[in-house]
């Protein structure tokens, strides 16, 4: 089997099952949790409240590029499905215009985001590692669909534009109007990982494994604790918009 057909093969079965990949993180996270500690006391409050604004700057400019690129694509794109590929229409305007994998490179940032607010160097370098030996096998599949599927006109563009490092100079508008509806009906999940993920690893850190008493926590890091507020109300209010009303139909 060629290399390229086999990663393919193994990108299809990743494909299926990305909603649950990140979870592996969580063996690491562990691991890493009480050298984050150490860490957090040798830099002090000050700083590892930088590194807290800082993180999530990271976080949710990965959000904003998921959010800037869905916002534009058309029905039937970019999805997020699971059980097998799905394109209506090769997009190539927008975010496409200077790399081919928008979402997947915002995800990255997204996540890397909140793992820099556990302060532990290998950390970020096993995730990278991982999430590139991933990524790159989840690309392969989707590329092999899409070479499949439109031919030509994909190989074309492919070759024009990188895969995940963005090329500026070769910016397109996007050839469709920003759709607010279409991206809160589908980015509300990612807002909720990225507030709650912020919020269990820093009760986690500072409550379980620093034993700071949770009230002393809850008053010093209110921060913490406003962020998992607000997303988790957005996700309430958005899920009850999609499901319940059609606000948030086009």
């Amino acid at each position: 089997m060629l290399i390229r057909d086999r990663l393919a093969r193994e990108g299809a079965f990743l494909f299926r099952w990305r909603s649950y990949v990140p979870l592996g993180l969580i063996p690491l996270i562990v691991l890493a949790l009480p050298e984050g500690r150490r860490v957090s006391e040798a830099i002090g409050p000050a700083a590892e409240h930088l590194v807290f604004y800082v993180s999530v700057l990271v976080s949710f400019t990965g959000l904003a590029v998921r959010w800037f690129t869905v916002g534009f694509v058309p029905p039937g794109t970019s999805g997020r499905n699971t059980l097998a590929q799905r394109a209506s229409e090769l997009n190539t305007t927008g975010m496409y215009s200077i790399m081919r994998n928008p979402l997947y490179a915002g995800n990255f940032i997204a996540i890397l985001g909140v793992l820099l607010c556990v302060k532990v160097w290998w950390l970020i370098a096993i995730f990278t590692l991982c999430y590139w030996l991933y990524i790159e096998r989840v690309i392969a599949a989707e590329e092999s669909y899409l070479e499949e599927k439109f031919g030509d006109a994909y190989r074309t563009w492919a070759a024009r534009v990188p895969a995940i490092l963005p090329r500026l100079s070769h910016w397109r508008p996007p050839n469709r109007p920003f759709s607010l509806p279409f991206l809160l009906r589908r980015e509300y999940n990612g807002l909720l990982a990225v507030g709650a993920s912020f919020f269990v690893l820093e009760v986690t850190l500072d409550v379980f494994v620093q034993h700071e008493p949770f009230g002393v926590w809850l008053d010093e890091d209110f921060a913490w604790v406003a962020l998992g507020v607000v997303t988790l109300t957005a996700f309430l209010a958005l899920r009850f918009l999609k499901t319940r009303t059609t606000l948030l139909s086009e």
